[in-house]
């Protein structure tokens, strides 16, 4: 498993920066966001260090899937009933601010969000 010393989101794996878990396996960890843009938002993250979703290749299928999967059933499990929205940024002019490949999971009511 390779990591990046410098990266956050490898700390976090490593368990060197705390999170609030929501799901972990043997390849990935999900953790709620320290900056949420909706009443449940979470980050999907690799536990290996991939630096964005260009870097992915098809051999990373399995674990696109996997997490793709698991996004629905996580968003059950944390009360959300009226959908969600599922984004990856990717790289500098995708708005990727982390450079560790995550799958925002985002949704909950929005009662500012009228019409």
């Amino acid at each position: 498993m390779t990591h990046d010393p410098n990266c956050i989101f490898c700390k976090i794996v490593a368990g060197r920066i705390p999170s609030r878990k929501v799901h972990e396996d043997d390849d990935m960890l999900v953790f709620h966001d320290i900056a949420p843009w909706a009443p449940v938002h979470v980050l999907m993250i690799p536990k290996n260090h991939v630096p964005s979703h260009y870097d992915m290749t098809a051999a990373d299928a399995p674990l696109l899937g996997k997490m793709l999967a698991l996004a629905p059933e996580l968003m059950r499990q944390l009360g959300v009933t009226g959908g969600f929205r599922t984004l990856i940024n990717t790289g500098p002019d995708g708005r990727q601010e982390v450079p560790h490949f995550h799958v925002h999971v985002m949704g909950g009511p929005r009662p500012w969000a009228k019409g």
